[in-house]
């Protein structure tokens, strides 16, 4: 099986309105399902640019941005709903703030022609989101996402820079690692373009990342993007063999668009010229703290 992905380059736009914004995103959702997307994959903190519909106020006050982002989880859900449904695709919408059981979360939203799939919380926090923002680590569930073409998981930014969720998503049945990403420099873009790719050798699974690109002054939560989208594999037979499938040129707004066949994965896990994946079975990877669960939920 293989699945046509678009990765989004995706700018923070300023909007008059939530219709403005509503038209705006189904404008980036027709063109990547005119282009034979099947998948739609946003980045980490994209929904921020609603706070650009709300007063100076709270434009200005990052504490105040996530009870006003949690005040928009279900018009925002709803648009991507649609969409998906219209479409007949996937979307990983870009991710926001979200008030769950009194903490403050880094929640992605995954939509299929059903309606909500479900969705996946970042586990690691930065310096800026646990110091400056008040973003909180989220409780221990990871998701594997079932789709007719293949299984995925999620893992947004930061959380590419750790093994922990990759190697137990893949040991669940993940092929595909999809990050969201929202990063102000070059070495922060690096650092999960890197994490990406590592976690694609270590389980010879496909990585794919969506970054923000451009400025947005008048955020002072995400007023500095610098990023690319990337897609990325192990490098074995079959496969590129730097592990690098398609990047796109940096900070360049649009879709990065591949077809990855899943078969070259099953292949390369079976009889690679190493076996990577079997081997990392061997490493017991898990939070001291926390124990780790596993949901399936299916896309279709």
């Amino acid at each position: 099986m293989s699945v046509t992905i678009a990765s989004a380059q995706y700018p923070i736009s300023q909007h008059a309105d939530f219709a403005s914004w509503q038209k705006h995103i189904e404008n980036w959702v027709a063109d990547a399902a005119a282009k034979g997307a099947q998948l739609l994959l946003f980045p980490e903190y994209g929904a921020m640019e609603l706070i650009s519909i709300l007063s100076p106020e709270i434009q200005q006050d990052i504490f105040l941005q996530i009870a006003a982002m949690n005040d928009f989880t279900e018009s925002f859900c709803g648009v991507f709903a649609e969409l998906a449904l219209k479409h007949h695709v996937v979307i990983v919408a870009p991710s926001m703030p979200v008030i769950d059981n009194g903490k403050h979360l880094n929640r992605v939203f995954v939509f299929s022609d059903k309606g909500l799939a479900g969705y996946q919380d970042k586990f690691f926090m930065t310096r800026f989101e646990n110091e400056e923002w008040g973003i909180q680590s989220a409780p221990k569930v990871l998701t594997v996402f079932e789709a007719a073409w293949g299984k995925f998981g999620i893992q947004i930014c930061y959380d590419i820079e750790f093994g922990l969720g990759s190697q137990l998503l893949c040991s669940a049945g993940a092929s595909l690692i999809l990050v969201p990403s929202c990063t102000e420099t070059i070495r922060g873009a690096t650092r999960v373009h890197v994490g990406a790719r590592a976690r694609a050798l270590e389980n010879q699974a496909y990585t794919a990342v969506s970054q923000t690109v451009g400025n947005a002054t008048w955020s002072p939560a995400v007023d500095i993007n610098y990023g690319y989208s990337a897609f990325y594999s192990t490098p074995d037979k079959g496969l590129p063999e730097e592990g690098i499938i398609a990047a796109e040129i940096p900070q360049k707004e649009g879709w990065l668009i591949q077809q990855l066949d899943f078969a070259k994965i099953e292949e390369v896990r079976h009889d690679g010229h190493v076996l990577n994946f079997n081997d990392q079975q061997k490493i017991n990877v898990e939070m001291h703290s926390e124990e780790v669960r596993i949901l399936h939920v299916r896309c279709v």
